[in-house]
Formats: C-alpha cells, sequence, structure tokens
C-alpha cells in the first residue's frame, strides 16, 4: 500500500502547471487580450464545467475513475502544448473548452479513487492526510518549476508551455500502472458494488440532489463553492497588482509564486493537523472570512496585498482536502465521483458570472478595488449564508452523528 501511496504523489506531481502560471495572465495581455476577455476565457470555462461534470463524473463512475484520470492527463498536455501555437481569441476559447473537459474528468474521479482504495487497502481515515501530502507534493514541484518559469519565458514566452505539457504527460504512464477500485465491474454494462448493482444516470440525479438539497452538506457545500469561486477569480489579479501597483518587476514572478506554492504546500500538508485543532466545522467556517477581511486592506494599503495573497493560496489548499474528506464521510462509495463532480460543477457555476464581472471591475476600477468588490460580495453572502443555516452547526451535527 506504501507503494501506490507514493506513487498517488507521483502522479500528484506531473499535474503542475508551475512553468507557466507566474506568467499566464501576462501572457495573454501580451497576446493582445484585455481583463474582461480572460476573464471571459474563464466564464466559458467554467459554464462547460457546470454541464460537463455530472456527465463527466458519471462516466468516471461507469468506465472506472483511473481511467477517467487517464483522460484528464491526456486532455490536460494536448491544451497546455496548445498555447504553443494559439494566438486569437477562438483559438483560445478552444483551449479553454479542452481544458475544461480535463478538469471534469479529473475533478470527482481522483478523490473517489484515492478514498475507495483507503478503504479497500488501508483505511479512509487516512484520506485528509495522503490527501493533503498529495497536494503538498504538487505544491512543491509548482513552487520549484515556478522559480525558472519567469527565465524561460524571457528566453520565449512559448516555452514554458513546452516544459508544461511535458511534465502533465509523464502523469499518463504513472497512471497506467496504478490499480482501479476493485469495488468495480470493468464491464461493458460499467461498474457496479461487490453485489454487481450499479446504477443508471437518471437514477443519479435524485441522488446528487438528495444530498446537495439538505444538511448536512447544503450549506457547507454553498459556501465552500462561493469562497473557491471568487478565490479562482482574484487569481486573475494578482500578477498585475504584484507588477503594476506594488511595483515589482516581471522577473520575480516566478519566485514569488514558488512562495505561494511553498507556503501553500506548508498549509496543505498540515491539513489534517488543523482539521484536528479547529474541527472540521471551524476550520471550514473561520478560515475564508479571515482572508477575505486580509484581502480588502490593499484598497487602502497595496503593500498588504502580497501577504494576504500567500494567505489566501495557503487557505485554499488547506481547505480544499478537508472539504473533500467531508463530503465522501456523507457519500455512499457507489456515488462519490458523482457527488464530488458535481459539487465541482457549482463551483463553477459561481464562477460563470463572477469572472466576466471580476474582469469588467478590473477593466473599469483597476485590480486592487476588483479584488476588493469580490470580497466585499463574500462577506456578505456569508453573512447572509449564516443567519439562514449555520455551516458550523451542521457540521457539529454531521461530527457528532459519525462518532456515534
Amino acid at each position: 500500500m506504501e507503494r501506490l501511496i507514493y506513487k498517488y504523489y507521483l502522479y500528484k506531481a506531473s499535474v503542475t502547471f508551475g512553468f507557466f502560471w507566474p506568467i499566464f495572465t501576462l501572457f495573454l495581455l501580451d497576446q493582445g487580450l484585455t481583463y474582461t476577455q480572460i476573464t471571459l476565457l474563464n466564464s466559458i470555462s467554467a459554464a462547460l464545467i457546470v454541464i460537463g461534470e455530472i456527465p463527466t463524473g458519471y462516466v468516471a463512475d461507469r468506465i472506472g475513475r483511473r481511467n477517467s484520470m487517464v483522460v484528464s492527463s491526456a486532455l490536460y498536455t494536448g491544451a497546455i502544448l496548445g498555447f504553443v501555437v494559439a494566438r486569437t481569441f477562438p483559438e483560445f476559447v478552444c483551449l479553454w473548452l479542452l481544458w475544461s473537459f480535463a478538469h471534469t474528468f479529473q475533478s470527482g474521479s481522483a478523490d473517489a479513487w484515492l478514498y475507495d482504495l483507503l478503504d479497500e487497502r488501508l483505511d479512509e481515515n487516512a484520506y485528509t492526510r495522503v490527501r493533503g501530502r498529495g497536494a503538498s507534493v504538487n505544491m512543491w514541484v509548482s513552487a520549484a518549476t515556478m522559480l525558472v518559469s519567469g527565465v524561460v519565458y524571457s528566453v520565449h514566452p512559448t516555452l514554458p508551455f513546452v516544459a508544461g505539457g511535458l511534465v502533465t504527460a509523464i502523469g499518463l504512464p504513472i497512471l497506467l500502472s496504478m490499480p482501479k477500485n476493485v469495488r468495480y465491474t470493468d464491464s461493458s454494462d460499467g461498474y457496479g458494488t461487490d453485489d454487481g448493482q450499479g446504477y443508471s444516470i437518471a437514477e443519479a440525479l435524485p441522488i446528487v440532489k438528495g444530498h446537495l438539497s439538505s444538511p448536512p452538506l447544503r450549506s457547507v457545500v454553498l459556501y465552500l463553492a462561493v469562497f473557491f469561486a471568487i478565490v479562482t477569480v482574484i487569481d486573475n489579479f494578482i500578477q498585475p497588482i504584484v507588477v503594476n501597483d506594488i511595483g515589482f518587476p516581471e522577473a520575480s514572478l516566478g519566485v514569488i509564486y514558488a512562495g505561494f506554492a511553498a507556503v501553500a504546500a506548508v498549509g496543505s500538508y498540515y491539513a489534517e493537523t488543523v482539521e484536528d485543532v479547529l474541527t472540521t466545522g471551524g476550520a471550514i467556517v473561520l478560515i475564508p472570512p479571515v482572508v477575505g477581511v486580509f484581502l480588502v486592506v490593499p484598497l487602502v494599503i497595496p503593500l498588504v496585498a502580497l501577504p494576504a495573497f500567500f494567505l489566501m493560496k495557503t487557505s485554499k489548499e488547506l481547505l480544499f482536502p478537508i472539504m473533500s474528506g467531508y463530503i465522501n464521510d456523507h457519500v455512499g462509495s457507489m456515488e462519490r465521483a458523482t457527488l464530488l463532480s458535481t459539487v465541482s460543477m457549482v463551483i463553477a457555476t459561481f464562477r460563470v458570472p463572477l469572472q466576466p464581472l471580476g474582469g469588467y471591475v478590473g477593466d473599469l476600477s483597476g485590480p486592487i478595488t476588483a479584488v476588493a468588490a469580490l470580497v466585499v460580495a463574500f462577506l456578505a453572502f456569508t453573512l447572509s449564508l449564516h443567519l439562514w443555516e449555520p455551516p458550523t452547526e451542521e457540521a457539529a451535527e454531521s461530527d457528532a452523528s459519525t462518532t456515534d
């Protein structure tokens, strides 16, 4: 089992975008795109995720989670290498569509595969630790590649994408050497439980609706979906804020993003420890508002933006394994990938309007104002959600029922 976990860590190391992520927005701006166009691309991607998450999650449950991860890595590789030749807005739209399908094939499958593998061969209670440390490995590899991204970009703007595509392609043989979840059949009829029973997509939709329309998942998923969506939109503004508002040179972006990845890796590695200290409900409820407050301060003191971005990046990687484990604990194995994909779909649903809205505010008033506006909207939403259905109470009730 230890060997399989190390293979999982190797796979997570391959799914890294460090070679090009620190210069991604600048690359797109250099191609003549505006903030509105860049965020519109992300909105298109989010819309496709909304449409495709449940079908691809269902397909993952049918063809096998590992096979779905293989498809995802292949699509990521193709999309990343596509930036070497893409130059027009329609061409970038095509790459965003390819990227979106890669995301949907991985989003529920990887976590569901890992959870069931641990359940079958070790202990599902190890999920937060293994998932968090896998993300930590990913972040450390990202940090190492980010350190050279600016230099590679200065040699030629497309070289970071060549390097990134080659790294992602390494994940294909690693995945093919890993086992499928043994509880599923490999027949053309799809998967089933140990007694051979499966479910159709018509049966999957009520299962998903039942989980997400009632406690304990309802408010927790809604709350974190908005937080993750807003963090994704804010990512678009980090590079121009660091270069134009704070005054760092473009060449420093690789080092800064490597720092983001390193700090996030530490946060992800200790996700289980943070969960033990704060409890699941405490971590979920307390961390996002604290991050939000720090992200508003740069409106008055721009220099605070950099430490606020460090905090934001760390919180995202810290919260994701906690949220994923929380959801896994509350669903049955058979529909696990479908439900996790649906959660990713919910996050994408909020990104659809927030991306172009944030881009419009950025073009109109500047990126710092756009970040502050997004955070204020999140804090207002958080207050409304707490008044309607406090996530802490639901998480506490869930934790109590789990231990009974």
